[in-house]
C-alpha cells in the first residue's frame, strides 16, 4: 500500500491522506487519521493534488508540423487549412505517430491523463487516422486518448466527405465531428450536421463539432446542433467546440439562444490561445477577443472546458502541452479574474472537461483508479499564478512523470534564493 500524505486536495478544505492499494483509492482520509499500517509514505507537506488534467481539443495529427512547408504568414484559420492542406500530401505513419507521440510526452509530463484528439479524415487514405489509432493502443497505459473523426476540409463539400467519415467509424474512431461553417454553403452546413446526427446514431457515439469557429455574426449552426440534440434525444453527447461567433451575436438572440442550448444540455470548449491568435483577423478596431461567451454559457447552467487545439502547427506556431498556459489566457479573455474565478479555474481543465468527455471514473474518490497530478503550489489561485510545476504525474497509483521544482538564485548584497509562493 502507498499513503501520499499531507495532501491539500483541489476542491476540498484541510490537508488529507490518500491511501492507494491495487492501484485504486481505497480510503481518502483527514491527514493523520489513517493509522500506522505499512504504507509506502509520500509527504507532500501540503503540496496541491488534483485530478489529471484533460485535454479536450486537440489535433495530434496536425502537431510539430509549424513551417511544413510554408508558414501560415496571413495568421488566419482559412491559411491553415491551405497550408495543411499542403502538408497532408507527405503524410506518412511513420511521421504522424512519431509527431503525436512526442507531443503526448509533452502534454503527461504536464499532467494531461486524457486527451480527445481530432484527426483528419478528408484523406482518402485515412493514414492519419489509422497511425493515430495504433498511437491510442501503443499509449493507453499511460494516457487514455479518444479519437474524433474529423472532416477538416468538409463533410459535404469534400468530395466523398460523408463516406470518409463513415469508414473512419468502421475504423474504430471514439468520437464523429465536422464544421458546418467551413462547408460551402449555410445549407450544406445545416445537411452536414443532420448526417453527422446520422452517423452518431448508427454507431452509438458521441458529437464534437467544430461550430461557428469565425467572426461571422451570422454563422448560427450551433442552433441547429442544440436542435438535433434535443430532438435525437442526445442530450450530454454533444460538445460544440469553438463557436467563436457567438461573440459577435447581439444579446437579444443570444438571450433566446441559451434556452434551446440548456435544452441540448451541451458541452462546449473554448480554445483561447489559439482562437485569441486566429480570430479578428479581418478586423480593424476594435478588434474582437475571438473566444465564445464562456462566462455567459456557465452562468446559464452550461458545462465549458478549456482545450490547446494545436501544438507548432500551421494554425498555431507555438505551445508545450502545459494546460496551465490554457486556463491563464482563457480566464484573461473571459474576464473571469475575480479571486474565486481564478481559485476555482482549474476545473475548466479537469472536473469540465472530464465531463465532455464522459469519463465515469475520473476524480480522487474512493474506487476510483489513483490517477492524480501534484502541483508545486497549495491551491489552485497560486497554481495558476505561478504556472506551477507539475511535481508528479500518477497513474494506476504509479509515478509516470515527474518535475524538479525550479530553484533561482538573486545576488543582491549577497547571493540568497528565492521563492515566488
Amino acid at each position: 500500500m502507498k499513503k501520499w500524505a499531507n495532501a491539500a486536495i483541489f476542491g476540498r478544505e484541510g490537508l488529507w491522506d490518500l491511501i492507494i492499494e491495487n492501484d485504486t483509492f481505497t480510503k481518502i482520509v483527514e491527514a493523520g487519521t489513517a493509522g500506522f499500517d505499512n504504507f509506502e509514505t509520500f509527504d507532500l507537506e501540503g503540496k496541491l493534488v488534483s485530478a489529471p488534467f484533460i485535454e479536450p481539443h486537440i489535433h495530434l495529427d496536425t502537431t510539430l508540423t509549424a513551417g511544413q512547408p510554408r508558414w501560415n504568414e496571413s495568421g488566419t484559420l482559412f491559411e491553415g487549412i491551405q497550408r495543411w492542406s499542403e502538408r497532408k500530401e507527405f503524410l506518412t505513419k511513420e511521421d504522424v505517430k512519431e509527431r503525436a507521440k512526442k507531443a503526448l510526452s509533452w502534454q503527461i509530463a504536464n499532467g494531461i491523463g486524457a486527451v480527445r484528439t481530432h484527426v483528419d479524415t478528408t484523406d482518402p487514405t485515412l493514414v492519419a487516422l489509422e497511425a493515430m489509432l495504433e498511437v491510442k493502443e501503443e499509449m493507453k497505459n499511460y494516457v487514455d486518448l479518444q479519437i474524433v473523426a474529423f472532416p477538416q476540409e468538409g463533410l459535404i463539400s469534400y468530395r466523398n466527405g460523408l463516406e470518409l467519415v463513415e469508414e473512419a467509424m468502421k475504423m474504430g474512431a471514439d468520437v464523429v465531428g465536422g464544421i458546418p461553417h467551413f462547408e460551402f454553403t449555410r445549407e450544406d452546413g445545416v445537411e452536414s450536421i443532420r448526417e453527422i446526427f446520422k452517423i452518431a446514431k448508427k454507431y452509438d457515439k458521441p458529437i464534437d463539432i467544430h461550430c461557428d469557429e469565425i467572426d461571422d455574426e451570422q454563422s448560427r449552426h450551433i442552433e441547429v446542433v442544440a436542435r438535433e440534440t434535443i430532438m435525437n434525444d442526445y442530450q450530454g453527447r454533444v460538445t460544440a467546440s469553438h463557436t467563436t461567433a457567438m461573440g459577435s451575436y447581439n444579446d437579444a438572440y443570444t438571450y433566446k439562444l441559451m434556452r434551446v442550448l440548456g435544452l441540448a444540455e451541451m458541452n462546449f470548449v473554448a480554445n483561447p490561445l489559439v482562437n485569441i491568435h486566429l480570430q479578428g483577423r479581418f478586423d480593424t478596431y476594435p478588434k474582437r477577443r475571438g473566444l465564445t461567451r464562456v462566462k455567459e454559457l456557465e452562468q446559464n447552467g452550461l458545462n465549458v472546458c478549456f482545450g490547446h487545439d494545436d501544438i507548432m502547427d500551421p494554425w498555431y506556431p507555438i505551445g508545450n502541452g502545459n494546460m496551465l498556459q490554457v486556463l491563464h489566457m482563457g480566464l484573461h479573455v473571459s474576464q473571469l479574474m475575480g479571486y474565486s474565478d481564478i481559485a476555482n479555474g482549474l476545473r475548466f481543465v479537469t472536473e469540465n472537461s472530464a465531463k465532455a468527455l464522459q469519463l465515469d471514473t475520473y476524480g480522487i474518490k474512493e474506487g476510483n483508479p489513483a490517477n492524480f497530478i501534484v502541483l508545486n503550489a497549495q491551491d489552485g489561485y497560486h497554481a495558476l499564478r505561478l504556472q506551477s510545476e507539475v511535481l508528479y504525474s500518477v497513474r494506476n497509483g504509479k509515478i509516470i512523470a515527474q518535475t524538479k521544482p525550479r530553484q533561482t538564485n538573486i545576488f543582491l548584497d549577497k547571493e540568497m534564493p528565492i521563492t515566488f509562493m
